[in-house]
């Protein structure tokens, strides 16, 4: 009895301090912050895509595909492909302008039994002006290891088109590449025994150790044991319990569904490119002054017609009249940012500035550079 009572102890214990570890880590995050299940912000190792590649032939297309003197591979394919059907083409000239060359590309998804069917993309390689109603020949389809994995054969769906005439041209879309739904049969499947795994890995999409630390202790309490570790910032380890074995697809899909709070690092995205700016709900500004003010130099000409006198030997001459105006925009505020200004405040004190999202990203970089802003910023 005495055993009985000490394992009963332990386990309550460990329950005991398993609840305390989700109030502290699962639960410590702000309450505004969104929770998330654990299905959305991880990946199971070994459940995974895979990408295949294919080169192959369009048939079918009315005068719109290469031309073989400016595309020699496509000759050189569509001669081997009549070879190959009994038809020998060689030393002839030949100048069809219904076929293109092209890649075919596709995913393979976990799991892919074979025999279902996958979709496909097709897009031109050579001067083909358009794949519309085209067909796509058998092509097989590689992976990285260079093997065949599925078969692709299909009528191509193109959403662009393009007409020309003597004078204009019109193009809609993107008429050099297209979609073939369906249109290949998977021929080897990728093996990969999740069942028989003793140890699941479980790889975070946004590496970081709060939230890590969270996924784990989330699993711990669900399996009622120290069954799950962080190993680091975009890990966590799972060791399957002896009596899931058989049920490892089960186990998964109870972690799957629950839920914690994922936490992040405060920072600024930056795309020079189009202006964008965005900022995490955890950037915060030390106490700083900022002051906002362009120079803007707006010269007008307005020439005018100066008319001689009446009866006078003058002549009709253009006198140039220039008109130079200086905007220093005085009217521009002193804004004063507190410690631990947020994100909301921040926004509002420069949109009071009248400043463009332009104009921010200067802001922004002085303030990083004046250290008080409390982010990093990444420009891409």
């Amino acid at each position: 009895m005495i055993p009985t009572a000490l394992r009963l102890l332990r386990r309550r214990a460990v329950l005991v301090v398993l609840t305390a570890l989700l109030a502290f880590g699962v639960q410590a995050a702000p309450a505004f912050a969104a929770s998330a299940r654990i299905k959305d912000i991880v990946d199971v190792e070994g459940v995974r895509d895979n990408m295949l590649i294919g080169y192959g032939l369009v048939v079918g297309l009315n005068g719109s595909g290469d031309s073989l003197n400016n595309s020699p591979f496509t000759e050189q394919s569509l001669t081997g492909m009549l070879e190959r059907m009994g038809v020998n083409t060689r030393g002839t000239n030949l100048r069809t302008k219904n076929v293109a060359a092209v890649m075919v590309t596709a995913t393979l998804g976990a799991y892919a039994a074979q025999g279902t069917r996958i979709d496909v993309t097709v897009s031109a390689m050579g001067d083909a002006k358009s794949l519309l109603g085209g067909t796509l020949l058998v092509t097989p389809m590689i992976g990285a290891d260079g093997e065949v994995y599925a078969v692709a054969q299909g009528p191509i769906a193109v959403s662009g088109f393009t007409a020309q005439g003597q004078g204009a041209s019109v193009t809609r879309g993107v008429p050099t590449s297209g979609r073939i739904s369906s249109g290949a049969i998977v021929e080897r499947e990728i093996q990969f025994s999740l069942a028989e795994l003793p140890v699941l890995r479980l790889s975070l999409r946004n590496p970081d150790f709060t939230t890590a630390q969270r996924v784990a202790t989330a699993i711990n309490i669900q399996l009622r044991g120290n069954r799950a570790q962080a190993t680091d910032p975009s890990s966590v380890l799972i060791n399957v319990p002896e009596t899931r074995r058989g049920d490892v697809v089960g186990l998964v899909t109870e972690i799957e569904q629950l839920r914690i709070t994922p936490d992040q690092v405060a920072r600024v995205v930056v795309d020079e490119k189009s202006g964008v700016i965005v900022m995490g709900e955890n950037v915060r500004i030390s106490t700083v002054a900022i002051a906002q003010g362009n120079l803007t130099i707006r010269i007008t000409e307005t020439p005018q017609v100066s008319q001689p006198g009446p009866f006078s030997q003058g002549q009709t001459a253009v006198v140039p009249r220039t008109d130079i105006q200086v905007d220093e925009q005085s009217n521009n505020r002193l804004a004063v940012m507190n410690a631990g200004v947020t994100l909301q405040e921040l926004v509002q004190s420069l949109n009071a500035l009248g400043v463009g999202p332009r104009d921010m990203i200067a802001i922004l970089q002085s303030i990083k550079a004046a250290g008080a802003l409390q982010a990093e910023i990444e420009v891409i």
